[in-house]
């Protein structure tokens, strides 16, 4: 299936992977008020859909995404609180879609990706870059801050780093998004999509199901005290998932050595 939103695609193929790409090349990808609408629409779509089990986030073009357009930002300077209030909020619901899809999310960076762009690689549970790749947290060099996409780089790069960015603004490239914590792979340009289709194939080589659980295990107990009640909550849901069919196929499948049927 392929779907052409204007400037986002959405593609699903056979094995149920979604691919989503920006497709605003000439304007570096950015995003306006339109773009993050049809984004949160395919995501919230995507979020329903059983028969998807990863989705891959891409561009096209020499850039990942400039971040916000510059005409939408021109609108927004002459709008009102509230209106400017009515838009942030837009934006802020289409990241909490993005981070919370229950579906493994890889994020493909082949160069900038700046201002938003940052907080949509954040949400994502895997990002692969391209040693091309570069990044900023650009918003105060307009006397802007990046306040709604803050708590998902945060919770990608740490505390101290964010307190270090968000100030200054520096642009900084792949190797070093990797040792904060933003990137998980960097490899050459032309490795980038041999790259993003192994980690497909390591990811599809587990129960989709699990990986759904394990993702939102991951994001619920992040930061939580150790206690009864967290100890109540894991063991129940390990006893859940192992009397499940997926969990019965996969020790079953482990147990005769052969390959699981998912």
């Amino acid at each position: 299936m392929n779907t052409n939103n204007d400037m986002v695609l959405l593609e699903v193929n056979e094995q149920g992977i979604a691919t989503v790409t920006l497709n605003n090349p000439d304007k570096h990808n950015a995003f306006d008020d339109g773009i993050i609408k049809q984004l949160t629409d395919i995501f919230n779509n995507i979020s329903k859909r059983d028969d998807i089990s990863i989705m891959i986030l891409a561009s096209n073009g020499k850039s990942f995404s400039a971040g916000a357009d510059l005409g939408w930002m021109k609108r927004m300077a002459s709008y009102s609180y509230e209106d400017n209030l009515k838009d942030a909020n837009a934006l802020a619901q289409m990241l909490k879609a993005l981070n919370f899809l229950p579906q493994t999310t890889i994020a493909k960076i082949q160069g900038a990706a700046f201002g938003g762009a940052v907080g949509l690689a954040s949400c994502c549970d895997i990002v692969i870059a391209s040693t091309k790749a570069s990044f900023c947290l650009s918003e105060v060099k307009l006397g802007l801050i990046p306040a709604t996409i803050s708590p998902y780089v945060v919770d990608a790069i740490g505390l101290k780093a964010s307190r270090r960015y968000f100030q200054t603004a520096e642009r900084f490239f792949a190797d070093k998004a990797q040792q904060l914590g933003l990137v998980d792979e960097v490899v050459a340009p032309e490795e980038l999509t041999d790259e993003v289709n192994s980690m497909v194939a390591k990811l599809l080589a587990n129960g989709s199901q699990a990986r759904r659980q394990a993702k939102k295990l991951s994001q619920d107990v992040a930061f939580q005290t150790i206690n009864d009640n967290l100890l109540k909550d894991t063991s129940e849901r390990i006893a859940a998932i192992r009397v499940s069919t997926e969990g019965q196929e996969g020790l079953t499948a482990f147990f005769e050595k052969r390959t699981p049927n998912w």
